[in-house]
């Protein structure tokens, strides 16, 4: 009980320190620190309710159980790294959007691609990863291979939206000046359209680099050499060891929010001049 009261003292005081922050001048460290601030009182929280409620480990390990698996398993855990996320997950994902950059120039070029494709799209990124990835895996292997072809899957046709609707965002009158200027398609399409659709593609990127991890992590639970995220994952809840599946999870959390950081970090680069940047930048 003890444990527990102390725990709620600690979420008042990270409250409170919260809401010192929100006071004092704006500037980009309030964000930073905020978020800092609330997910230690979480951890702390977790650590004091679980021990002060007296949760076994097998239904939930105490942060500090997790952190020592951690520690413990840094070769197991890279190596999943590495299986997963390197070989699966990055290489699907140059590949799906990839193939989707270039399906949607085909697209604009054509109407009847347009028409057809686009519907065949809704309907395939409706269907449910984990029906698909079983499938994927007796096609391509246990190996990382039947991983990036699912990843392919889950990210082609979100990419491929976006991409498309973004070479239509240039404005009509837009458009015209360039055919004043006798510009050709491809003249247009580097100079105007392109820089027009950056913030859709970007859009489609961001989107597909969570998506991708999540493919990749579902289709290791159908099948994989005995390496990898999702295997780890789904043979350490078989043997109820909690604290390597959650040290697994805090890795792929790590791993997910850094890639999603670096593309939205490339795209503040590329796309300063979009009126959405200046605004996150306060200007």
């Amino acid at each position: 009980m003890k444990l527990i009261l102390l725990a709620l003292v600690v979420w008042a005081l990270g409250w409170g320190i919260n809401i010192w922050i929100a006071r004092q001048k704006a500037g980009r460290w309030q964000s930073i620190v905020s978020a800092a601030v609330f997910g230690v009182t979480l951890v702390i929280m977790w650590e004091l309710i679980v021990r002060g409620s007296g949760v076994s480990p097998v239904i939930l390990p105490p942060p500090s159980m997790i952190y020592a698996a951690f520690i413990g398993s840094t070769d197991t855990l890279a190596a999943d790294f590495f299986q997963t996320f390197v070989k699966g997950v990055l290489t699907g994902y140059a590949m799906g959007v990839g193939a989707a950059f270039l399906t949607a120039l085909a697209i604009d070029r054509s109407d009847f691609l347009k028409r057809g494709l686009l519907p065949i799209g809704n309907f395939v990124a409706a269907l449910p990863i984990i029906g698909m990835a079983p499938i994927l895996v007796m096609w391509f292997g246990f190996d990382w291979q039947s991983k990036a072809a699912v990843v392919v899957v889950m990210i082609f046709f979100p990419m491929l939206v976006n991409t498309v609707q973004g070479l239509d965002a240039a404005d009509k009158m837009q458009k015209d000046l360039m055919r004043t200027y006798a510009a050709d398609y491809w003249q247009t399409l580097f100079k105007l359209r392109l820089p027009a659709a950056a913030p859709f593609i970007f859009n489609g990127l961001k989107i597909a680099s969570t998506l991708a991890l999540i493919g990749a992590i579902v289709a290791e639970f159908f099948g994989s050499p005995i390496v990898g995220m999702g295997f780890r994952i789904s043979t350490g809840a078989g043997r109820l060891e909690l604290d390597l599946v959650w040290a697994e999870i805090v890795v792929a959390a790590i791993a997910g929010s850094a890639f999603y950081g670096i593309v939205a970090l490339v795209e503040r680069k590329a796309t300063f001049w979009h009126p959405s940047q200046r605004k996150g930048r306060g200007r």
